[in-house]
């Protein structure tokens, strides 16, 4: 039985990455529906538009943008409305232009797509296409271009049960200089990476990173896929209690 594979992204339905991921998910399944946001919503998390209404521009039988919507609130309308009785089975957020690694996942849109897909029931499966910046902000998609459809078949594969998602990392190299697939924790950075930074306008700043924190695990994603040239891979739990420090803390608050 074919998949059936629902594609959002944090970039918007026009952004290249999007495209890309089609292709991805084309190469698995003919059932594939795009449901994103209209515009740009990087950095969106996990939110919701709640209390204020949305709706759809259509722009073909099987992809649609929603105006003003998070990566999040597509997920539900397309899993919950567009989709009918049968949802989707897997949710591919992406292909991000840029890196969602080590704690930024926490704020990451692209992530919280995958994120919800899980959530509603399906596998859910977060890309991004690294990038450095230090030699600027443009991309070379022809990693994920080359391994997308791959990793994503053989996380279909390997997948079980509906607890995790999945935040997958291209990095910046050429395809036939990518070592492989290594999985991998995500980065636990020594502070938030995210500062005040001031604009060059009187009175003005930016919330933004203006440098990774260090020092870094050689054996966590940020530096699996920028040192050794691995396509990271990192499965996400749903479930976020630390069941072991519910133990621990058992009988011992009080009021």
């Amino acid at each position: 039985m074919s998949l059936r594979i629902l594609i959002t992204n944090d970039d918007g339905v026009d952004a290249p990455g999007i495209a890309i991921m089609a292709d991805i998910a084309r190469a698995l399944s003919d059932d594939v529906w795009i449901v994103a946001p209209d515009g740009n919503q990087s950095g969106a998390g996990h939110r919701f538009t709640l209390g204020r209404e949305l709706h759809f521009d259509r722009r073909d039988e099987r992809t649609f943008a929603v105006v003003g919507g998070s990566p999040a609130d597509c997920v539900v309308a397309g899993m919950t409305h567009l989709l009918g009785d049968k949802p989707a089975d897997v949710v591919l957020s992406g292909v991000n232009a840029g890196q969602n690694l080590g704690d930024i996942i926490n704020c990451s849109g692209t992530a919280a797509g995958a994120r919800e897909g899980a959530l509603q029931g399906a596998i859910g499966i977060a890309m991004s296409q690294g990038i450095n910046y230090e030699q600027g902000r443009d991309v070379d998609w022809s990693n994920s271009i080359r391994h997308g459809a791959a990793v994503a078949r053989s996380i279909i594969a390997a997948a079980q049960g509906r607890d995790h998602y999945y935040n997958v990392n291209f990095p910046f190299r050429a395809p036939e200089a990518t070592k492989g697939v290594a999985v991998v924790p995500h980065q636990r950075f020594s502070r938030s990476p995210f500062r005040y930074y001031p604009s060059d306008n009187d009175g003005k700043f930016f919330v933004a990173i203006p440098e990774t924190p260090m020092p870094l695990d050689r054996a966590a994603d940020f530096e699996v896929m920028r040192q050794d040239g691995y396509v990271t891979v990192t499965p996400m739990l749903l479930q976020q209690t630390d069941t072991a420090l519910v133990e621990r803390l058992r009988g011992t608050l009080s009021l």
